[in-house]
């Protein structure tokens, strides 16, 4: 996740794409929420919007909403439970509404945006419906592939020292 960071960081393109959002006081903070229990919820979305920017980017689709509906996909300031106490559903139904009417209050969002902000946790839920754009299987996709990746750096690394500690040689290669 750092080495994907280091690169977003060096994309001039794809930091002026993204230039308004990451100047955006509510959008910031994200960066105070612990997301998949290892990350902010802030890292999260940029590497969600910056693999998903390049996947769409070479493929000749719409990369610029992909980049910046990738980083609102999870714009939204409230814990699981209080989603719940919110009566919205649950929280794989509800978070993407909650994020799409954020994005709305900072930035204008085109149908392309929309549907992947709404639909991003398709297969996790049928509620949003299937993505009707190439650009939001991305996003959905990808967003998937980085939380596994979050989940699962941190864990990796628990077992590589935990068997160090067993003197047991494991290989992820």
């Amino acid at each position: 996740m750092e080495y994907v960071r280091k690169i977003w960081e060096n994309d001039p393109e794809y930091m002026t794409i993204i230039k308004d959002l990451l100047n955006n006081e509510k959008l910031l903070e994200l960066k105070e929420i612990t997301h998949h229990h290892y990350t902010t919820r802030l890292s999260h979305s940029l590497f969600v919007s910056y693999v998903s920017y390049k996947l769409a980017k070479s493929r000749g689709l719409d990369y610029i909403s992909t980049a910046r509906a990738g980083l609102l996909h999870d714009f939204f300031l409230e814990g699981r439970h209080e989603i719940l106490e919110m009566g919205l559903g649950s929280h794989n139904s509800a978070h993407p509404k909650i994020a799409l009417k954020n994005a709305q209050e900072i930035t204008e969002i085109n149908e392309v945006e929309k549907d992947i902000i709404l639909k991003h946790m398709f297969l996790c839920t049928l509620k949003g419906g299937v993505p009707r754009f190439k650009e939001s299987f991305i996003v959905t996709l990808v967003d998937k592939y980085c939380a596994i990746s979050e989940v699962s750096t941190p864990t990796r690394e628990w077992f590589k020292e935990f068997y160090a500690r067993l003197q047991i040689k494991v290989s992820y290669n």
